[in-house]
């Protein structure tokens, strides 16, 4: 199987062998017989350790990304601390992303720090800055998030991981924007891949979860055991609503590829919005290294109004087609104010977002409606 949807709909997911069944079953069974003492019948003995519905989750997420194992979470919160608790110990240094998603930061700077891991946070797309802040000996990873969350900047990932490789560091990507149908960071050199599946692998805003994916073997030999280890399993149901997700990953993204192009054009020509962030424009300072390493540029856009941080509340406030809620990457547009809403645990670091910032999840609504919806709300 090569093409990408034929993998979203058949990776792990064959006809159920017991009733020909042609979509996985919700196993909702926390224990499972086994014939014998210590022998388990398909591998499955607690649903903690192994699910069969996870399990083929698990192996569509690899089959996607292109890696050697998935593994799936209760939420992209879980997998980052599965992932950096299987590689870091106190002590250890870790380069992060000066843009990163508040939760993200929250947990390294308010969990991690201190427990001992040291962070410093680089502009990624600063390829000297990033060479500069990696430690040899000490350094751990690299985390790249790109495009990054709310500011859309975007890293070179393949360059990253040749100067993280140098010195002995691994190269963590967050893929959660892009999603696998629009970016592969394995292929480009990463070690991990990192996703919210709340997000566009779930696609319709009604599941939390989480996934990461590893090149390495031996790296996946020690996230398995940390998995089980911490518990933070994706349950059943929720394993089969992100593996039913997938299925249509390939088309979503292409709506809402073409639906926030779209907005994103009417906005860097609307005269109450100073600037747009968005991948595909060409006035995007990484247009270059989004279309080299991105197939499309995905449904986020986020703007900056002109008459400050009360102007974009208000606006927000005014939408009727975009709705008032955090969260992003399902079938209908969101809108939000990142600096009091997802990223209000950033302000007064130096991660703080612009406090006239607006961030578009672009749904799969007709554009004309959303076109119109942000018209009104900014002229009103």
């Amino acid at each position: 199987m090569t093409g990408f949807s034929t993998r979203a709909i058949h990776a792990g997911q064959e006809p159920d062998p017991a009733t020909g069944a042609v979509i996985t079953p919700i196993v909702a069974s926390s224990t499972f017989a086994q014939d014998g003492v210590g022998n388990m019948r398909s591998g499955y003995e607690y649903s903690r350790s192994a699910n069969p519905t996870r399990t083929a989750l698990e192996e569509c997420l690899a089959a996607l990304e292109g890696g050697s194992r998935g593994f799936a979470f209760a939420s992209g919160l879980a997998a980052e601390d599965t992932l950096i608790r299987s590689i870091a110990k106190p002590g250890a240094h870790l380069v992060l992303p000066h843009d990163a998603y508040g939760g993200s930061f929250r947990l390294f700077a308010q969990v991690y720090e201190p427990w001992g891991l040291r962070t410093d946070p680089v502009d990624l797309t600063d390829l000297a800055a990033v060479e500069a802040a990696i430690r040899p000996g000490e350094t751990v990873a690299v985390w790249v998030e790109t495009p990054t969350n709310p500011l859309l900047s975007v890293a070179d990932i393949a360059a990253i991981a040749e100067i993280a490789h140098s010195l002995g560091a691994l190269v963590i990507v967050d893929n959660t924007f892009a999603s696998p149908y629009l970016q592969q960071p394995l292929a480009l050199g990463a070690d991990v891949v990192m996703h919210s599946t709340t997000k566009y692998c779930g696609g319709h805003s009604d599941v939390v979860g989480g996934a990461l994916v590893v090149a390495d073997p031996a790296l996946a030999e020690r996230v398995q055991f940390h998995q089980n280890a911490l518990g933070a399993v994706a349950g059943p149901f929720d394993a089969w609503l992100v593996l039913r997700g997938l299925k249509t990953l390939a088309v979503r993204m292409e709506r809402h590829s073409d639906n926030a192009e779209r907005v994103a054009g009417f906005l860097a020509q609307h005269s109450r919005v100073s600037e747009v962030f968005y991948p595909g424009l060409e006035s995007h300072a990484q247009f270059d290294v989004a279309k080299r390493q991105m197939l499309r540029f995905g449904g986020m856009v986020s703007f900056r109004v002109r008459d400050g941080e009360q102007a974009a509340v208000d606006v927000c406030g005014r939408t009727k087609v975009f709705t008032l809620a955090e969260s992003l990457g399902g079938v209908e547009s969101l809108v939000e104010h990142p600096g009091r809403m997802t990223h209000a645990s950033v302000a007064g670091t130096a991660l703080e977002v612009p406090s006239d910032l607006i961030r578009l999840s672009v749904g799969l609504e007709d554009v004309a409606d959303l076109i119109a919806d942000l018209d009104q709300a900014l002229s009103g």
